[in-house]
């Protein structure tokens, strides 16, 4: 296990007050991640009736705040790593950082900005390869932990790893998987499919065919899926 106290001395940092004490224990990075055990109650924890698709970038703020949320909706919902939809100029960057702070501030979320911002490559490449094990909505929760709630680095192939180890994934797999830019190519194309489709943003969300574009319509999204789907009517 990596020790993050060391790690956050060696950067020259303060302690985070913000990072719970999942990520603050000197040798006890993350705790076991729970899957939905159908007991959950609660707008985010009810179980979905309906599937769901999740589609996310793995490295990104708004992924990390409906990742939680998701994974208490039960096993209906498949998770896809996703490339990134558009690119947010420059100016507007700021904006949208205070926008996330404000979600994360209304869900009761802690938000820590990782400096410098994860790029998303590494993540998905890794990401594919926990989707491949079944071990991927492990490995978004523990990634979006790592970097959203205690700052660190997700292009750190080691901070990678832990995230992985997590979703109990061995580091030799998941280095490889990291500088493997085949893997790249799946997420290109289903982000290209989703733009297709009129989605600019993620995460998305597709239930019975409807796509959810934003973090913000999780709860569209969970409605809908928690809503029985109609019976076709019979042809004569």
């Amino acid at each position: 296990m990596i020790n993050l106290a060391e790690r956050r001395a060696r950067r020259g940092s303060e302690p985070l007050a913000a990072v719970p004490e999942y990520v603050a224990e000197a040798d006890v990075v993350l705790p076991a991640i729970g899957r939905f055990d159908g007991h959950a109650t609660g707008p985010y924890g009810t179980a979905a009736r309906r599937p769901v698709t999740f589609y996310f970038d793995p490295a990104s703020p708004e992924a990390y705040l409906a990742a939680e949320r998701v994974d208490r909706a039960g096993p209906a919902v498949t998770w896809v790593p996703v490339g990134a939809l558009g690119v947010a100029a420059p100016a507007a960057q700021e904006a949208r950082r205070r926008t996330i702070a404000a979600r994360a501030a209304a869900l009761r979320l802690p938000l820590v900005w990782p400096d410098p911002s994860p790029g998303p490559v590494r993540a998905i490449r890794v990401a594919t390869l926990a989707a491949e094990h079944g071990a991927l909505p492990a490995f978004a929760l523990a990634a979006g932990r790592l970097a959203y709630c205690g700052g660190y680095d997700l292009d750190d192939p080691e901070i990678l790893a832990e995230a992985a180890a997590a979703a109990g994934l061995g580091v030799d797999a998941v280095l490889r998987a990291a500088g493997d830019a085949l893997r790249d190519i799946a997420p290109q194309r289903t982000a290209a499919a989703l733009a297709s489709r009129g989605a600019d943003v993620l995460p998305c969300f597709e239930v019975g065919g409807t796509l959810f574009h934003g973090e913000a319509r999780l709860p569209e999204a969970l409605a809908a899926a928690r809503t029985p789907a109609r019976p076709r009517p019979r042809s004569h």
